[in-house]
């Protein structure tokens, strides 16, 4: 009997090609378990420990049919949910909220340029905020980690609620004593 055959396998029975095949999907899988690395989720990379710490989010051109009653609804709010990098986080608490005016720059005879409150009528149903939002963050070497996204300026933060869900733009991170 020989030990290949004209055909490529090996005593008759088994193709080569399905031995390297096997043998490619082991080493696979032995890398897989055996070998797994260092990989790991970025709240677990780089150490760190816990600190308080306030996130500013600025909202604008938000539109709702009542700007003011909105408004007193998220002042009176304690906490909301929140979204980082499209990865749901939970509750954070509402530090603070504040309505910012909508002014439009008005250029002057003199050549000087004077902001003035925006008169269009479609303005009445458009508010500004800067929200402060607080929580425990990871302190990592690469800046705070809110659950399991870092959070810096410009990143972008999903707030909801029951009657609101919208996206807000991080302005500011303060990372806090932890007696604070």
């Amino acid at each position: 009997m020989q030990i290949l055959d004209a055909k490529g396998r090996l005593f008759g029975k088994v193709s080569l090609l399905d031995i390297g095949a096997a043998l490619i999907i082991l080493m696979v899988l032995v890398g897989i378990f055996i070998f797994p690395g260092t990989g790991g989720s970025v709240a677990q990379v780089g150490g760190g420990n816990t600190r308080p710490v306030e996130v500013d989010v600025m909202v604008r051109g938000l539109t709702v049919s009542d700007p003011e009653g909105f408004f007193q609804m998220l002042q009176e709010s304690e906490t909301t949910n929140v979204i980082i990098r499209n990865q749901p986080h939970g509750e954070v608490r509402i530090q603070d909220v504040q309505q910012l005016p909508r002014s439009q720059a008005v250029p002057q005879p003199d050549g000087t340029v004077k902001s003035f409150p925006d008169p269009r009528p479609e303005m009445d149903y458009t508010i500004d905020l800067l929200i402060t939002l607080a929580d425990d963050a990871l302190i990592t070497d690469n800046g705070p980690v809110v659950g399991n996204s870092p959070v810096k300026i410009g990143t972008q933060i999903q707030i909801e609620g029951d009657l609101y869900s919208f996206y807000t733009s991080t302005v500011g991170v303060r990372i806090l004593d932890a007696e604070s």
